[in-house]
């Protein structure tokens, strides 16, 4: 790959000293590359711009972001999904402030996301994470518009997704087929879920939800050849598992 400073280096180069100015201008933009982690072209226009280039932590909640405003307002519904994935990363107080800031950055509709998205597709199961949560987000005020279906078709495309990949994983998501908000588990619901009593230290309940976490996480279906089904059904016992453990994690009070 040629990356910017790397070919107007080159350019400035060969026109200042022919060849050997080239391959010196090069050499030098090549360098400037590496230090300003400039990628593409796009990279380079947020720097002059004054915008920081994006993190994958931060480009998952600048996509929510966009998705939120989609539709010309941001919905209680969406902000609270925001705050769900943050939970179910795991999130640290620093990177929740840096998800917050993504989300609200991502609002604006600004960032050039293309040559982002195209790098993630070089990491699948990384790629099918991100398109799952902005699915979760368009289902967050309970319907799909036609704006935000063309968003993620066209960011499932930079992916290297087919549109017909990108709108199946749509039905996972749907309302009908998830529990309702209001049918959240009581504590002692979520203590047996997890496998752990009310006296259980909380490193044994956080190693529980790992456990039962990596065992039924939806990615980890889909990769092993599991049906659609299969995959719906994983996803609804991750959201229970994530549900379950933070209710415990708020009662007892640990992070």
């Amino acid at each position: 790959m040629l990356w910017p400073g790397t070919l107007i280096g080159a350019g400035a180069g060969f026109a200042i000293a022919s060849i050997p100015g080239a391959m010196l201008g090069a050499l030098l933009g090549q360098a400037l590359d590496r230090r300003l982690h400039l990628q593409s072209w796009g990279h380079l226009r947020e720097k002059l711009g004054g915008r920081s280039m994006l993190r994958n932590d931060e480009l998952l909640f600048v996509l929510l972001g966009r998705l939120a405003k989609c539709d010309g307002q941001v919905l209680a519904g969406h902000i609270e999904q925001a705050r769900a994935e943050m939970r179910s990363l795991e999130m640290s107080e620093p990177a929740r402030r840096r998800a917050i800031a993504a989300f609200n950055r991502g609002k604006s509709g600004s960032d050039r996301l293309c040559g982002y998205l195209r790098r993630l597709s070089a990491q699948p199961h990384a790629a099918e994470g991100v398109l799952r949560a902005c699915w979760r987000m368009v289902w967050a005020d309970g319907r799909a518009g036609r704006h935000e279906r063309e968003l993620i078709n066209q960011w499932g495309k930079w992916l290297g997704w087919t549109s017909h990949q990108v709108q199946a994983l749509a039905h996972d998501y749907e309302p009908q087929k998830r529990p309702l908000a209001n049918q959240a588990p009581t504590y002692q619901d979520a203590l047996r879920l997890l496998g752990v009593s009310a006296t259980s230290e909380p490193a044994q309940i956080k190693r529980a939800y790992r456990r039962l976490l990596s065992r039924h996480h939806p990615d980890k279906i889909a990769g092993s050849g599991a049906t659609a089904s299969q995959v719906r059904e994983a996803t609804e016992r991750t959201r229970e598992l994530h549900s379950a453990y933070t209710l415990i994690r708020e009662r007892r009070g640990f992070r």
